[in-house]
């Protein structure tokens, strides 16, 4: 089950689903909301000079802050995609959900017919506060895509939950993008993680049933 124009409006109108900036009448689909690039991009880093020299960036299972460059739009200004270049965006919104409702993001099909893939991250948590933050990629082989910021280039479908929940925060929550790209919580796990050791992560932890 997903939430239509009128329930979504209808949360709105309650205070239980907000977007700053407010919405206009361009986003609000039959049962969807379109969102807005922002003025915020992250671009993946190939090298860095350190103590020892050049070196090159490798995308780990643990990427940081330090992997991406960042790029901050002033109204007016517009940002070119190279060919088969990934950059991760911003939404120009920060949307508030409430316990009871999470949010599944999609592409627009108009985004895809540009050559552009937005591979989402999927699944909104319930109780999210704030930007989302979105990979695209350029699939030509050369073609230079432009984007603007404002432009509407992918869509949040809202549905609810069975049951209120009472959700751990996200560490993204109220934050800027420029935080980038986080670690997983556990420093137990990513060390199992990188030295192979499944078996033990699942045995060690466990999940009762």
């Amino acid at each position: 089950m997903v939430l239509t124009k009128k329930e979504i409006l209808e949360r709105i109108k309650k205070g239980e689903l907000s977007f700053a900036p407010p919405l206009d009448k361009f986003q609000l689909q039959p049962q969807s909301v379109d969102l807005r690039l922002g003025f915020t991009f992250l671009v993946p880093k190939q090298w860095e000079m350190t103590s020892e020299g050049r070196i090159a960036l490798q995308m780990e299972y643990q990427a940081s802050r330090r992997h991406f460059e960042v790029i901050e739009l002033e109204e007016g200004q517009f940002f070119e995609i190279l060919p088969r270049e990934f950059v991760i965006v911003s939404t120009l919104e920060k949307i508030k959900l409430p316990n009871d409702l999470m949010g599944i993001l999609y592409p627009r099909s108009s985004i895809n017919r540009r050559g552009l893939s937005v591979d989402l991250s999927g699944v909104v948590d319930s109780r999210y506060e704030g930007n989302l933050i979105v990979p695209i990629r350029n699939n030509t082989q050369t073609q230079v895509i432009r984007v603007y910021p404002g432009e509407r280039f992918c869509q949040i479908v809202f549905s609810p939950l069975a049951s209120k929940i009472r959700a751990r925060k996200s560490r993204y929550q109220k934050k800027d993008i420029i935080v980038g790209v986080l670690g997983e919580r556990s420093l137990k796990e990513t060390r199992l993680i990188r030295k192979g050791k499944i078996g033990e992560l699942k045995k060690e932890y466990k999940l009762e049933v």
